[in-house]
This record gives C-alpha cells, sequence and structure tokens, in this order.
C-alpha cells in the first residue's frame, strides 16, 4: 500500500524523537548558609523531653494536647480543602497524559427523508411511474485520530502539569504541618491564659484584702486619704485585666474547636479545669538550612512550581512549529437498507494526514514566549526568597526558644526569692515587726511575677512550636515520599 508509506515515516520519526523544544529545567542553586546561627544554643538548653521531628508533639508530654493534634489532623477543613485541591491537579495531570494519547469515537446515524415536489429533484422523482419520494440513510463509523508531538509542546505540557500536581501534592503536606503547630500553639496559648486568668484572680483577692485594710487603718486615723485611693486604683487596675484576659481565653477555646472541625464550645467543658503550660521540649537533630530543601513542604512548593514554569516555555515555543496529525476513518454506509450495512459493498475507509501551522501568527507566539518567561523569572524569585525565609524563620524561633526560655528560668528564680520573701514578711507580721500592708504588698509582687512567668513559659512553648514548623516537623522526608522527583 504505498499510500501510506508516509504516515508511518511520520510516525516512525515521532516515536524515534526524543527531544522537545524549550529550555530542560535544572534545580536552581539556593541562597544557603552551612549551619544555622543559633543551633549552638538550642542544642544546649536544657530540656525533660526530647521530641522527634515526625511526632514533634508528643514530646510535649500532654496527652490532652496529642490527641487534640491527632484529631485536628483527621477532621480539619482546611486539609480537606487540600486535599481537594491535589484532586483537581490529578485530574489535569490525566488530561495532559491523555492528550499525548490516540482517541477513539464511534458515531452512527439512520435518517429518512421525504423530497417535495416542488423542489427540482422532487419533480424528476414525481415525473417517473414507481419513483419514491422517501429514502432511507444508514451509517455507522469508527474514528481514531491523534497529535503527533514532533516538536513536544504536549511532552512540555505533561511535564508542566506533573509539577503543579507534585506542587499540590506539597501544598496538601504544607497545610498539615500549619493545622498541626496551630492547634498545638493555640493550646498553648490556652493553657497560658488560664493560668495567667488564676494569678489574675488571685491578685484581685489579695488586693481587696490590702484595701480593706488600708480602709480599717483610715476608719482608725492611722492611713492618708491618698493611700486609701491609691489602693483603691491599684484594684481597679488588676480588676480590668480579668475580663481582657477571659476574652481571649474563650477565643481560644472557639479556635481551638474550629481547628478540630467542631462547633465552636464543643470542647469547652473538657478544658473548664486549669491545666500546667506544656513544657517546651528538646529538639533531636536540627539538622543544616540545606536540610530545609526537602524537609519543607512549602519550599518544595515553590520548586516545582519553578518547574512547571519553565516546562510552559518550552510549550509556547512548540508554536513555532508545524503539528501533525493522523486520522482514520472504517465505517460503512447504505441507502438500501440497514440490513445491507455490513455487507461489503457499503463498506468506506478514509486515512488522513493533517496539517497545522501558525505561520502568519508568529506575534502572538513570542508574547506567550515572553509571558512564560516572565512567570518563570518570577518564580524563580520566588523560590529562591522562599529559601531564605525559611532559614529565618528558624533563625528566628531559636532566638525565640532561647531567651523565653532564659526569661521563663530567670522568672521562676525571681518568684522562688519573693516566696521566701513574703514567708519571711509574713513571719515578722507575727512577731509585731512588721504590718499587714506589707505582707499583702509581698504577696502582690510574688503575683506579679508570677503573672511575668507564665508568659514567659507560654511563649518558650509557642517558639518551641514555630522550631518545629520551621525546620518541616511533622511529615516523612522526601527519600520516603518523593514528591518533588522529575
Amino acid at each position: 500500500m504505498p499510500s501510506f508509506r508516509p504516515l508511518a515515516l511520520l510516525v516512525s520519526t515521532s516515536l524515534m524523537a526524543g527531544c522537545a523544544v524549550g529550555p530542560d529545567y535544572q534545580r536552581p542553586d539556593a541562597p544557603l548558609s552551612e549551619h544555622y546561627l543559633g543551633r549552638p544554643s538550642v542544642e544546649q538548653r536544657s530540656a525533660t523531653t526530647p521530641a522527634d521531628l515526625e511526632t514533634w508533639w508528643e514530646g510535649f508530654d500532654d496527652p490532652l494536647l496529642t490527641r487534640f493534634v491527632s484529631q485536628a489532623l483527621q477532621q480539619n477543613l482546611d486539609l480537606m480543602q487540600a486535599s481537594a485541591r491535589v484532586a483537581q491537579a490529578q485530574a489535569g495531570l490525566g488530561a495532559a497524559n491523555a492528550a499525548l494519547l490516540p482517541s477513539g469515537n464511534i458515531s452512527g446515524q439512520a435518517a429518512r427523508a421525504y423530497q417535495s415536489v416542488e423542489t427540482p429533484l422532487g419533480q424528476i422523482l414525481d415525473s417517473r411511474p414507481g419513483s419514491d419520494r422517501y429514502a432511507n440513510a444508514y451509517g455507522l463509523d469508527l474514528g481514531a485520530s491523534w497529535e503527533v508531538d514532533l516538536f513536544g509542546g504536549l511532552r512540555r505540557a505533561r511535564e508542566a502539569a506533573l509539577a503543579e500536581y507534585q506542587a499540590s501534592r506539597a501544598g496538601a503536606v504544607a497545610t498539615r504541618l500549619a493545622v498541626a503547630a496551630q492547634t498545638a500553639d493555640i493550646y498553648i496559648t490556652l493553657r497560658g491564659l488560664q493560668s495567667r486568668l488564676e494569678i489574675a484572680n488571685q491578685q484581685v483577692k489579695t488586693q481587696q484584702d490590702l484595701l480593706a485594710k488600708v480602709q480599717l487603718l483610715y476608719g482608725k486615723g492611722l492611713a492618708a486619704d491618698y493611700q486609701v485611693r491609691q489602693t483603691e486604683g491599684s484594684l481597679a487596675q488588676v480588676q480590668a485585666t480579668v475580663p481582657v484576659l477571659q476574652t481571649g481565653l474563650e477565643a481560644a477555646m472557639n479556635a481551638l474547636d474550629v481547628m478540630l472541625g467542631a462547633p465552636p464550645g464543643t470542647h469547652r467543658a473538657e478544658l473548664a479545669n486549669t491545666g500546667s503550660i506544656p513544657l517546651a521540649p528538646a529538639i533531636k537533630a536540627t539538622g543544616t538550612p540545606a536540610d530545609l530543601l526537602r524537609r519543607r513542604p512549602d519550599l518544595i512548593v515553590a520548586e516545582r512550581r519553578l518547574a512547571a514554569s519553565n516546562a510552559r516555555i518550552g510549550e509556547a515555543v512548540a508554536e513555532y512549529y508545524p503539528k501533525f496529525s493522523l486520522s482514520a476513518l472504517l465505517g460503512s454506509a447504505t441507502s438500501v437498507s440497514a440490513g445491507h450495512l455490513f455487507s461489503n459493498g457499503a463498506s468506506q475507509a478514509t486515512g488522513t494526514l493533517g496539517l497545522r501551522w501558525r505561520l502568519f501568527d508568529f506575534g502572538r507566539i513570542n508574547a506567550r514566549i515572553d509571558q512564560a518567561k516572565g512567570q518563570e523569572a518570577e518564580a524563580l524569585a520566588a523560590y529562591r526568597q522562599s529559601v531564605l525565609r525559611a532559614t529565618e524563620d528558624v533563625e528566628n524561633a531559636f532566638s525565640a526558644l532561647v531567651n523565653r526560655q532564659a526569661q521563663s528560668t530567670t522568672l521562676v528564680d525571681g518568684e522562688t526569692s519573693l516566696t521566701k520573701a513574703r514567708r519571711s514578711s509574713f513571719i515578722a507580721y507575727q512577731k509585731g515587726t512588721a504590718s499587714l500592708i506589707d505582707v499583702l504588698h509581698a504577696d502582690e509582687t510574688v503575683l506579679q511575677v508570677a503573672d511575668a512567668r507564665a508568659q514567659a513559659q507560654t511563649e518558650s512553648a509557642r517558639a518551641a512550636v514555630a522550631a518545629f514548623k520551621a525546620l518541616g516537623g511533622g511529615w516523612q522526608p522526601l527519600e520516603t515520599q518523593p514528591l518533588a522527583t522529575r
């Protein structure tokens, strides 16, 4: 069959063509230092419990915190949205894969027509004796078509779709890490507010006792009016902090419920009892900044989007070249009856070689290529900036963790010393060498330091959460989940 030789030659040429137009992707170098500045301080800090990066929330040694994080990772609605985005990207990849394959279709028809006598054909039929102005037509065809990807435009589109799918998967992991970190952060903040609220209520009682004592002395002429007013003002100042703390506590409880995919108030009874502020665990291995490239899913997202934009350049460049397509039709048609549809005389076949070339449209092609190159340049800058910000996140979290823990340790020591001073003041009061006002002032000072200590402990634990998140903790590294492979 000599007429099909050009088609066979074109098919064999396309199968042997392994190159595709446009630039091949190369992972760019990242501006990273060899080690973290805060690593020595973080690894030397004292902590009772070490934590693994994969399940860092268990290192806080708080069963309720662990349960809430696990529950959020199963029920959070942000994670469900991320999963839906992955499914959409996977569908896009499936469409790009299908574009490389032949497509086929089956079509059939059956028609019955009546010819009017007012038309020339109808008049001819009417003038012939025995002619029937009714006509039947039957047809059944099997068609196939294939765009031959000689210059790699479809393959570049598939590369882009694959990179976008991988980016969506990494984005889902990034959402998972954010949900775990945010849940832990809200829980720690909640426990810190409960501790501070308990301290504030103690301060209110202390100031009330102090005011009662000063009013008693004032009634006996042993205290001045300004002392009464000053004590009333101090009491009002302390009382004003209680509604603020209560508002923050209720907001934290509501936020935690939403993170768990539940209506606000669902876990309020369970959290009503004041719990201790979780202690920041030790970080077993901080790694190096280079480890962030495989551990931080947001960096994988940025890198895969860069790969996709690079492939889009090749897809645009392919429009410079002609596009060839092969199509074939195998079928049967008859106007006699449906019974003759599959007879030898009714068979028909067609083979077509198609050509499409945008010869006079290079201006639009140039614009599209320039646009794709601009998008790649933007993606490259975004990737490098993401790397810098990732290392910044780690350094800031390390600094906050070390300094907040040091602050907490100092305030604990100060609280211990002031508690001893208060005890000495009370002994002196019992011996008559100090007044009750001195004892109440000592109580007030102890409670003020206790409030500062509770804040420092809360911020220290929150800094640990931020450090684990910045390091990409909470999922298996790239060796076991190759999201960024090409």
